[in-house]
């Protein structure tokens, strides 16, 4: 029996997920967790990449104590925030996280040198103020001095990489996030970036999914107790997560759910029109160039952040405090009370940036309701209900509009991740859409890790054969309008 490890590492946890094939069929293990909160540093949010770092070992030596070693090991996080390394392999400057503020006023700044359209066509990447071309935009106003130091950008999956086994190495679907790789071309565009006046020499050249990068570096051995191959997934999660989806045929929607919420499809070439750059839809990079075409929502980040509100939670220098609240609510609590409230019918445009970062996500979907002359809820259900319905209305309209660009007509929707055990969105979802929606598996970004291992691996033959396996061994919902 061979087993895999899964490092999947998301906006607020990471998880060690064991894998191994047995008579068919996909068998997970979680074998570690640890938390990833921000630190306020230098003026900015930023990750905590020491502690993610110690969460990586924790795992790894986990598996070492439970006698179960993975033959081979990949790490997927989330997109668009990078490190950069200087020619001794030392960290320049801080990790800042898309959640700051620094990129304000960074899309005008790129726009006037390149105009959006322009930009779109290039990279077929929709315009989010956070993306890697903005960060470094920032960057090079803020602290030239760091990009003139730097050797190397790497991504965040990228850089631990390297710590555990010496090797630096760009991978193509992380890099697609960035807003500076040619969708066409599949490499970096030396035209934008040089245009933008950086450094051409941080971007290297792209690996893809399935690329052994090699074995662990001799003192990480010793620390953890064993040797593995560290193989590149994926390493963009929703890259990850695609992979984990087995719809039942061609004409239907995919949804990653999580913290954001990624819908759209997968193509075999990229869609750069200027249509599709006014609907504002992405073309991200996936395992075997498969592009996922799709549109960033922001996801159970509302809720999530609404929940930690009501219960008093706040992070202060990327430390957990709580107040004294009489009631600690949970998800089911606070889908009891939408429930309650569903002839609450004030919606939010949920993509907009003022939910990105706010100090009340409560008081934020508050003050968009009187912006926009609709009922302002006030009660806990009233607001639920708001993010609820507002959620679902942007499922449909991404979906009509992703049905305008590609001709077709889609009859179903397949949901993974954590978001996918949310049964009420899944069920206003599918009153909002009218179609039948497929929810799970829930570790949809973990499988997709561990799908290209075992593919190289050779447990498995192929996506296809991926894909059945998965739908043979885990349980998905379905969920009528």
């Amino acid at each position: 029996m061979q087993y895999y490890l899964a490092i999947d590492i998301g906006a607020s946890s990471g998880r060690h997920i064991l894998g191994h094939v047995d008579k068919g069929k996909l068998i997970l293990e979680e074998i570690f967790r640890f938390d990833n909160l921000q630190l306020h540093k230098n003026g900015h949010d930023c990750w905590d990449i020491d502690n993610l770092w110690n969460g990586i070992i924790g795992g790894l030596k986990a598996c070492n104590t439970a006698g179960k070693i993975p033959v081979t090991v990949g790490i997927d996080t989330w997109g668009v925030d990078f490190v950069l390394l200087d020619e001794n392999d030392q960290v320049i400057g801080d990790a800042v996280a898309y959640r700051d503020s620094r990129t304000e006023g960074m899309v005008d700044i790129v726009n006037a040198i390149i105009p959006a359209k322009e930009l779109y066509a290039h990279t077929g990447i929709q315009y989010q103020s956070y993306n890697t071309i903005y960060q470094l935009t920032a960057l090079k106003r803020e602290h030239p001095e760091q990009l003139n130091r730097a050797k190397w950008l790497l991504m965040m999956p990228e850089y631990f990489n390297f710590r555990l086994t010496g090797k630096k190495c760009n991978e193509y679907t992380n890099a697609s996030t960035t807003n500076l790789l040619n969708a066409e071309a599949k490499t970096w565009d030396t035209e934008i970036i040089t245009r933008l006046g950086l450094p051409t020499e941080i971007f290297h050249e792209l690996a893809v999914p399935g690329t052994r990068l090699g074995n662990l570096l001799p003192e990480i051995q010793k620390e953890v107790g064993f040797d593995t191959t560290v193989i590149l997934p994926a390493t963009h999660d929703t890259g990850s997560a695609f992979l984990a989806i087995c719809a039942r045929d061609d004409n239907a929607v995919y949804l990653s759910s999580g913290t954001w919420s990624l819908l759209g499809v997968e193509n075999m070439f990229p869609i750069t029109s200027e249509v599709s750059y006014t609907q504002n839809f992405t073309n991200e990079g996936g395992a075997w160039y498969r592009y996922r075409y799709l549109k960033n929502i922001m996801g159970l980040w509302m809720i999530q952040s609404i929940r930690r509100e009501l219960n008093g939670v706040a992070y202060v220098q990327g430390k957990q405090a709580r107040t004294a609240q009489s009631k600690q609510w949970s998800f089911p609590d606070l889908i009891a009370e939408a429930q309650k409230c569903e002839d609450f019918t004030s919606v939010v445009d949920v993509n907009k940036d003022c939910f990105l970062s706010p100090e009340s996500m409560i008081d934020a979907v508050k003050e968009e309701c009187t912006r926009t002359g609709q009922p302002v809820p006030e009660t806990v259900g009233q607001i639920m209900q708001c993010v609820y319905t507002s959620l679902s209305q942007c499922y449909k309209n991404a979906i009509e509009g992703l049905q305008k660009l590609t001709g077709k007509q889609y009859t179903s929707m397949n949901i993974v991740g954590g978001g996918c055990q949310d049964n009420y969105l899944n069920l206003r979802t599918a009153r909002a859409t009218g179609l039948p929606v497929y929810a799970g598996p829930v570790e949809g970004t973990a499988i997709g890790n561990l799908l290209v291992q075992m593919i190289a691996g050779g447990d498995l033959e192929d996506l296809q054969s991926a894909r059945d396996a998965i739908r043979d061994s885990f349980s998905i919902r379905l969920i009528e309008p």
